[in-house]
């Protein structure tokens, strides 16, 4: 792992205040690769008692950007699409970003979300794909 990149990329999560506000952590952060990571709090859930869409996307497109980010430079998300394919029940959340292809400005990532539950299962719960867009 190069630990300069992780460095960065922390720093970046540091400054993103609604990242801060929802308690997210960056796992794994190296070129062509990300993984972000978020506890579930009440806060997260939606009246059914699992993951409000709207995190369960933030994480996939947050991971997606920083996958495209590891190979681009400072980027932002030009588009993403998600497909939720079951409830994201359990303790955590663990997004897991690649890139499938980059150019100079732009990057095609894929995303995996995944649930994971007390004794440490996951599940797949969404997929996700995004085109990011080197910022600058």
């Amino acid at each position: 792992m190069d630990q300069a990149l992780f460095d960065y990329g922390r720093k970046i999560l540091a400054a993103q205040p609604f990242s801060v506000l929802l308690g997210t952590e960056l796992v794994t952060f190296e070129p062509g690769r990300a993984e972000l990571a978020l506890d579930l709090k009440p806060e997260h859930l939606q009246q059914h008692g699992f993951a409000h869409g709207g995190i369960v996307s933030y994480l996939a497109d947050n991971a997606l950007t920083y996958a495209g980010g590891s190979v681009l430079g400072d980027s932002v998300t030009l588009e993403f699409k998600i497909n939720y394919l079951r409830p994201a029940k359990g303790s955590r959340l663990v997004a897991r970003a690649r890139v499938t292809g980059a150019g100079k400005t732009q990057a095609v990532c894929q995303c995996d979300v995944m649930a994971i539950d007390e004794a440490g299962v996951e599940k797949l719960c969404a997929a996700a794909q995004g085109t990011i867009w080197k910022a600058g």
